[in-house]
């Protein structure tokens, strides 16, 4: 068996978490389709949910490449779903940030947000 975990926002719903890990997973290669991948939800932090993704092969000696396999499709998954991935003490201040999603998978009209002000009043 094969685990990683990965981390992301409050924001995100955990059931599209487990799916885009999940993908990822069956994407690698080397990757049993039975019994299933799954996910388990091993802590819920200040700022984000740590997800374990869990995988079966029979192919013990590729550990190496399997791993990276699975974690460029988590990236590539993620990426295409919008959704970032927040590693332990990542901190994003939205107001006049880019999101870390690489420019090559965002939406062509896609602009950083407005900083915004409050006047307190």
């Amino acid at each position: 068996m094969l685990h990683t975990t990965v981390t992301s926002g409050y924001d995100v719903p955990w059931a599209q978490v487990h799916q885009l890990l999940i993908a990822a997973a069956l994407g690698a290669g080397g990757i049993l389709p039975e019994p299933q991948p799954f996910v388990l939800q091993t802590s819920l932090d200040d700022d984000y949910v740590s997800y374990q993704l869990n995988a079966y092969t029979r192919e013990a000696s590729r550990q190496a490449v399997l791993y990276s396999r699975i974690h460029q499709n988590i990236q590539d998954e993620f990426n295409k779903a919008g959704v970032e991935i927040m590693s332990p003490h990542y901190r994003a201040q939205r107001d006049g940030n880019q999101t870390t999603i690489p420019a090559d998978y965002l939406p062509k009209d896609y602009a950083a947000p407005k900083f915004r002000v409050d006047g307190g009043e």
